[in-house]
């Protein structure tokens, strides 16, 4: 493997530690290199946060079963049952909507005879 001659790491070792332009320079580059580097998971986990409340405050919850959805949709994705205006009336409580077991169907397990 071919090594990059000493004389270019002295050159690299004198800018940085004699205060010259290009020192500086270098100091500067690899500081803001470095604090970019620690900034931006800060920054990026930030923006995850703030995207994560406003996903939470387009979501409503259904009356019957619990499940969470989107407050423009008409029914729930899970159990159907109309959402109505409940985001925007506390009042209703979930008496007053049909329960999920309703509007599912009952599977029962029977045992068949194969003598017929």
């Amino acid at each position: 493997m071919n090594r990059p001659p000493a004389v270019l790491w002295i050159a690299v070792v004198l800018l940085l530690l004699v205060p010259t332009a290009a020192g500086r320079l270098l100091l500067d580059l690899a500081g803001g290199l470095l604090l970019t580097l620690l900034a931006l998971p800060l920054i990026l986990s930030g923006l995850g946060w703030i995207g994560w409340k406003v996903l939470q405050s387009r979501m409503i919850s259904c009356t019957a079963c619990g499940a969470t959805g989107f407050k423009g949709a008409d029914l729930c994705a899970v159990c159907g049952t109309p959402y109505g205006n409940a985001g925007d009336d506390a009042g209703v409580s979930a008496s007053q909507s049909t329960p999920a077991s309703d509007l599912t169907i009952d599977v029962i397990a029977q045992d068949v005879d194969s003598d017929s």
